[in-house]
């Protein structure tokens, strides 16, 4: 009789076990579905919208490290950049080869100006061989060199960043600033009116020429250049804003 009730309650476990993996699995493919209308929320530039799939679809699945990373990058769309570091640090412990997310930490950290551990991070970003986007980290090194006054290092790591990517739009607008902000205002006018010839609709080209035009006194260009900014970048956007300031003071 014993024998017979502990196999019975040894049934009853396993039947128990499996309904509560079977549960385990539905939920997680629910919190997939729920995690992809998020991204696309998020690829749309509606982080509100993001955020709210996103923290839905981690209550389903809390230890999942790509609805973490996605957090992170919801958090960043919505500034709040301590939040994303708490995520991405999640994702890192669930996942810790989880190289987008250590990048997207640093990411992060940058926009804290926390400059020396966003660079540890971005270091740690190239160490993985296999990462197939490292003109990346190269260029946030730049930028967070760059921060720091350290001009060569930052122009060695925009140079480094446009070897694995020619064109790159933010090693190409980080190397204009070197320039601009070491007095080398000719070699950035240059500069920047080549890649315009190759890109004439990128705009923060055309704002990187207004302000090295303003650095050598040439303000007849200058305010032609603001005006080709507010022409290309978006209303309300942070360019558009910057660019309707200076024609202001300018005029």
């Amino acid at each position: 009789m014993k024998t017979k009730l502990f196999i019975l309650i040894c049934i009853c476990a396993v039947m128990a076990s499996c309904t509560s993996t079977v549960q385990t699995q539905k939920q997680n493919k629910i919190a997939q579905a729920i995690k992809k209308e998020g991204d696309v929320f998020q690829a749309q530039g509606n982080y509100t919208a993001a955020l709210s799939k996103l923290l839905e679809a981690e209550k389903l699945a809390p230890d999942d490290p790509y609805i973490q990373n996605s957090l992170g990058l919801a958090y960043m769309g919505k500034e709040r950049d301590d939040l994303a570091i708490q995520v991405f640090n999640k994702a890192l412990a669930l996942k810790p080869d989880y190289t987008e997310a250590l990048n997207n930490l640093g990411a992060a950290y940058l926009r804290e100006k926390k400059w020396d551990i966003a660079i540890k991070t971005f270091n740690k970003v190239l160490e993985d061989m296999t990462y197939p986007t490292p003109h990346y980290p190269l260029a946030n090194i730049g930028w967070a060199q760059l921060e720091q006054n350290n001009y060569s290092i930052a122009q060695k790591y925009f140079l480094k960043a446009l070897r694995e990517m020619p064109g790159f739009i933010q090693a190409i607008h980080g190397l204009a600033q070197v320039y601009i902000r070491t007095g080398q205002t000719d070699r950035a006018i240059a500069y920047l009116d080549n890649n315009i010839k190759r890109s004439p609709d990128t705009v923060i080209f055309h704002a990187d020429l207004a302000q090295a035009y303003e650095a050598c006194d040439r303000t007849g260009q200058a305010i032609k250049t603001w005006r080709v900014v507010m022409q290309l970048a978006p209303k309300n956007s942070s360019l558009y804003h910057k660019a309707e300031q200076r024609l202001f003071e300018l005029q």
